[in-house]
């Protein structure tokens, strides 16, 4: 009788472990489309388990648990958001959260953003405070021995699409970016490096006026040229972008440039600053740091805005003058159409 007893007992905990082994490695879903888990810090497994069986990425939680005990001395469960978007074998379940394979969230970060710009990207995408970003922009140890002339990060915050886990620091964000640009600087622009690594801030600076000025990659250049030799001639500027800059940092978003602003006192003003300004009014791209290093040659001193997304160049101050007049005119006759049109 006691044998009897004896192999029941055996035969129901091979099926049972049986029965689990299946369930760990037998694929399951019970959602349609996509769901995200978050599993908040300090939450324990059994939680974890009923949250992912709510969710419908488990079907059971006993096989999950068993696993977790048999691991537990050497792996913990890491705290996240998880995307799941397909069947899932339990025991892939599980080695995503002791790996804390988490989701990461896309922030796109456009070519010539500044400081402010991408303080409101992160707030928006990743609820990290501005004021906070912006702060510890200002601490510039990350980059010293690239540029130790920059007063802020401000040029040295690479552009680019970048993807963080949901509770992200600002300090992480900052030191990512930062090192994109190291390796954009490395690896496309070794040879320049090279030949005058001491003009890094110079060349971001001036790639910054470059990128915030033109929309046109064709045109990077030609206006990295005009700036070039203006400054070869003692020229002013006279750079609308560092207006604007000027302002922000002054705490004004100032949609229209007018008289006043062209006139307030700041050493980012270069309509009253000669030379470039004391830094980046933003952080360029790629193409606009080539631009930077490689100004294209030529006589244009001058450029106003086609009103077509690029803008008309000119060799002379009259010409410049008669390209004014034309951009005024266009100017005047849409805002005369768009009067006229009914709503």
């Amino acid at each position: 009788m006691k044998f009897k007893l004896a192999t029941a007992v055996v035969a129901i905990c091979l099926a049972v472990v049986g029965w689990g082994l299946w369930d760990l490695y037998h694929p399951f879903v019970g959602f349609t489309g996509r769901e995200i888990v978050e599993i908040s810090p300090g939450t324990g497994a059994p939680a974890i388990a009923d949250l992912l069986i709510a969710k419908g990425v488990l079907a059971h939680k006993w096989p999950f648990l068993a696993c977790y005990e048999y691991g537990r001395s050497r792996h913990r469960l890491k705290a996240g958001e998880y995307l799941f978007d397909r069947a899932a074998r339990p025991i892939d379940v599980y080695r995503r959260l002791i790996r804390g394979d988490v989701f990461l969230h896309p922030v796109v970060i456009p070519e010539g953003s500044d400081r402010f710009d991408i303080a409101r990207i992160l707030a928006a995408r990743m609820g990290i405070n501005p004021e906070d970003f912006l702060s510890r922009t200002e601490q510039t140890s990350l980059i010293h021995n690239l540029d130790p002339l920059d007063p802020t990060l401000e040029g040295y915050l690479f552009p680019d699409t970048y993807r963080f886990p949901r509770g992200v620091t600002a300090d992480k964000v900052i030191t990512t970016m930062v090192a994109r640009f190291r390796h954009v600087l490395q690896t496309r622009f070794h040879d320049e490096m090279l030949a005058d690594a001491g003009n890094l801030h110079n060349v971001v600076t001036l790639a910054s006026l470059v990128q915030r000025e033109t929309p046109d990659p064709a045109e990077l250049p030609v206006v990295a040229g005009v700036f070039t030799r203006r400054l070869e001639k003692g020229m002013l500027l006279e750079c609308d972008p560092t207006v604007l800059y000027a302002a922000r940092l002054d705490h004004r978003d100032i949609p229209v440039i007018h008289a006043s602003d062209l006139k307030f006192d700041s050493p980012f003003n270069t309509y009253r600053r000669a030379g470039l300004p004391p830094g980046p009014i933003a952080n360029p791209g790629e193409s606009a740091l080539r631009a930077a290093f490689h100004p294209a040659s030529g006589d244009e001193l001058y450029f106003v805005s086609n009103n077509h997304g690029g803008h008309y160049f000119a060799k002379t101050l009259a010409e410049h003058q008669r390209n004014v007049a034309r951009y005024r005119q266009e100017m005047a006759a849409r805002s005369q159409q768009s009067a006229a049109t009914p709503p």
